[in-house]
């Protein structure tokens, strides 16, 4: 199983409602693009996301479910990528001293992408999580929770906001 960790300098609860907000999972989670909510109010259970992945050229429609939420400390994810299969995908905070440590823990559950599974695919999966979770801790860090980075002019146009 792909399990990571990274202290993020930012309360627990500015994390989380970075995590809270669907429209900006783009943000931080590694090849998604214009992501937006689809079904239910996100992130309560069974509520869904849909959003692009790329791979090269090839643009893949996914989804995201919630199949399990404790507000403010856990959020259990699961990663619906077509032909793909399936993936679950974990992440927990707690609270580190002034700061918060996310613990994500990814592993596939069906399809292709379980069957081949192996240590390479784990590697690969590490180096996502490192990249994302540094995404994550810009996204809290920066604007404290997002209020000074949503307000602040973008150099590029944004991708998979949910913005217009």
């Amino acid at each position: 199983m792909a399990v990571r960790h990274r202290v993020i300098k930012a309360d627990p609860a500015a994390v989380w409602d970075v995590l809270a907000d669907g429209h900006r999972y783009a943000e931080w989670v590694v090849g998604t693009g214009a992501s937006r909510p689809k079904l239910g109010q996100w992130p309560q259970k069974d509520a869904t996301l849909a959003y692009e992945i790329r791979l090269g050229p090839l643009k893949l429609g996914n989804e995201t479910v919630v199949r399990h939420c404790r507000e403010g400390s856990l959020l259990e994810l699961e990663i619906i990528a077509g032909f793909l299969g399936s993936a679950r995908f974990s992440i927990e905070l707690r609270e580190w001293g002034e700061h918060c440590l996310v613990l994500v823990d990814e592993h596939p559950l069906q399809g292709p992408g379980a069957l081949l599974h192996n240590v390479g695919v784990e590697a690969l999966i590490q180096i996502r999580h490192r990249s994302m979770l540094a995404r994550l801790a810009r996204c809290c860090q920066d604007g404290r929770s997002g209020d000074r980075q949503r307000s602040a002019p973008r150099t590029r146009p944004a991708q998979g906001t949910g913005h217009a």
